[in-house]
């Protein structure tokens, strides 16, 4: 049996054609391993949800991957793909570098790339995850894989 968990992670976003200028970015992801043996093994569940990154993406459905190795590699690793309102392929690329002397900050601060479909990037984004707020959300919504 596997597991699954629901994440929201939400900040800004700076295109790169436009230095400077900020724009608001989330994403909600369901997090899903269908074996527990496996994740156990490789660290990696699927990735199933929502971005939102205006101007680039007005609310899209995103999949992809998490690599979750906090002991072992110290890391946290988000792998999303996405179709943004221009109708091109993107994907977010962003990893939690996990320091066991700072973990609120390295367990809730996600930095991230957009990425084309040649692999250029086209925006840098500042995330966070909201302890004070989604924190008890969070722990709740862990459970038993369901299938998809």
């Amino acid at each position: 049996m596997g597991f699954e968990f629901s994440e929201t992670m939400a900040g800004t976003m700076e295109l790169d054609a436009e230095p400077g200028v900020r724009h608001p970015f989330r994403f909600e992801v369901t997090a899903r391993a269908a074996s527990l043996r496996g994740h156990l093994r490789d660290g990696k569940a699927e990735l199933r949800g929502m971005i939102y990154a205006p101007p680039l993406a007005s609310g899209v459905p995103a999949v992809g991957t998490i690599t979750i190795r906090p002991i072992g590699q110290r890391i946290i690793r988000y792998e999303l793909g996405f179709v943004g309102d221009d109708d091109r392929p993107y994907e977010l690329v962003g990893q939690k570098d996990i320091r066991w002397t700072s973990p609120r900050r390295t367990f809730s601060e996600l930095p991230a790339e957009i990425l084309d479909d040649e692999h250029r990037r086209v925006a840098t984004c500042q995330t966070r995850f909201d302890i004070e707020h989604d924190l008890w959300s969070f722990v709740r919504s862990f459970r038993p894989a369901r299938s998809w």
